[in-house]
């Protein structure tokens, strides 16, 4: 075995596996991020543009003024110039992909008559949007898409854009690109947890916005959380998980290569493979070497195996899904020989890859759901950003005569019980004045 990822033999139980994985990857930020983050937030809500001009200067870009905190559109224009007629057509292909499967998920609003009643519910998109892009090492155009389009298929009416600038002031030109075929209304050069601040209380120059989603690092993350209230936001996201469950007929340079791609993105990313196959695992583990080798980002990938990596050999591909389930991780890839009969046993993943051939890459930029998915464990009880995220959902009651007196006299008797008079009074009055049973006729009886 090779020394760039731990293998642990769990064919008499997953407790070691699940205890080095625990150890491995706290989900509880450090203090230092969460007072760092309040302080700019903080510093944000009083001061407005020049809390995020002294920010983005001290992080992003050193010369950084107001003036170029919202990006005008003739610069947007001019990015279509850095972008390829191929680059731009495959975007578009990849948009309406993510477009046509949101749209498949819009919930009705509805009305039904129920025994005197006509209860219903009815949906509405939020208002407005921030969308955060991170710049880490590179261009992360498609986040741009699978937050937007999304919103966009909800009806939102108002969808911003923070992505920080480089070191010269400038925004990738693909971002912008994509914000472009997008519909993006606004760009701002902001990023971390002063955006995220801009975006919740506004500042001089960035409007308020009702919404706060996409990823980000840990400043970013505990920036989310402390101004979720005063905004929504989609989730509280960390470094990017993937997991893969394969049995001997998964071709080993596959399952090696989907495991490098995963783990190339920050150096802390967990990649677990779970097999009860011995000679799979032996031949991943050969792979990941020589395969991680020719990688561009290769000391980032080996970072993530050799910190964040794990290979656990299960009894059987049923306890391989008890493992994923007690992981909870963000992507999750079946390559099984029936992935359809596995993907019943898996209660908890941000997105599943069914087969050999659907790889987290296609999930990543083309193939419909958006990739902004649960991560930490969070699986178990949040989902991936959809369209529903964006949308508020009011129940509808009406009562007829005949729908009030169904119900009086027993939400009289309930309220009551729990102490609530004045709730108890309010179907009273109604009683008494002649809609539904009697109160004084009942208390004769």
């Amino acid at each position: 075995m090779s020394e760039m990822i731990t293998t642990i033999d769990a064919r008499d139980g997953l407790e070691a596996c699940l205890r080095e994985l625990r150890n491995r990857t706290p989900r509880k930020p450090p203090a230092h991020i969460e007072q760092s983050a309040r302080e700019i937030v903080e510093r944000v809500e009083a001061d407005g543009d020049d809390a995020v001009v002294e920010y983005t200067a001290r992080f992003d870009c050193p010369t950084f003024d107001a003036s170029q905190l919202l990006v005008d559109a003739d610069t947007i224009q001019a990015a279509y110039d850095h972008a390829s007629a191929d680059w731009v057509r495959a975007f578009r292909r990849a948009r309406e992909n993510v477009r046509r499967y949101h749209e498949v998920q819009m919930p009705r609003s509805w009305m039904e008559p129920f025994d005197g009643m006509i209860m219903g519910e009815v949906f509405r998109p939020v208002q407005s949007v921030g969308v955060h892009v991170p710049g880490f090492s590179a261009p992360l155009f498609a986040t741009v898409c699978m937050s937007v389009e999304p919103a966009r298929v909800a009806g939102v009416e108002r969808i911003a854009v923070a992505t920080p600038p480089r070191k010269d002031g400038s925004i990738d030109p693909l971002v912008l690109v994509a914000a472009a075929e997008c519909g993006v209304d606004e760009v701002y050069r902001m990023a971390g947890a002063q955006a995220v601040a801009a975006f919740a209380y506004g500042t001089e120059t960035v409007e308020p916005v009702h919404m706060v989603v996409g990823p980000g690092n840990p400043y970013t993350m505990a920036a989310k959380r402390i101004v979720y209230g005063v905004v929504g936001v989609d989730s509280i996201a960390g470094p990017s998980e993937s997991m893969i469950i394969a049995d001997a007929a998964a071709d080993p340079a596959w399952v090696a290569a989907d495991l490098i791609c995963q783990a190339e993105h920050t150096g802390d990313n967990t990649v677990v493979l779970a097999t009860d196959s011995p000679d799979l695992a032996a031949a991943v583990d050969a792979a990941l070497q020589s395969q991680t080798d020719r990688r561009d980002r290769a000391d980032l990938i080996g970072q993530s195996l050799a910190d964040f990596g794990l290979i656990a050999l299960c009894a059987d591909l049923h306890d391989a899904a008890l493992l994923c389930n007690e992981i909870a991780p963000e992507h999750l890839q079946l390559m099984v020989a029936d992935p359809f009969a596995l993907v019943g046993e898996i209660h908890a993943a941000g997105a599943i890859f069914m087969g050999p051939l659907a790889t987290v890459p296609l999930g990543d930029y083309a193939a419909g759901p958006s990739h902004v998915l649960p991560t930490g464990g969070s699986a178990r009880f949040a989902s991936g950003l959809c369209v529903r995220d964006f949308l508020t959902g009011s129940s509808l009651i009406y009562a007829t005569e005949r729908g009030f007196g169904r119900l009086a006299s027993d939400v009289e008797l309930l309220a009551r019980a729990e102490g609530l008079d004045a709730h108890a009074a309010a179907v009273r009055i109604r009683r008494r004045a002649g809609f539904g049973p009697d109160p004084d006729e009942e208390m004769k009886r």
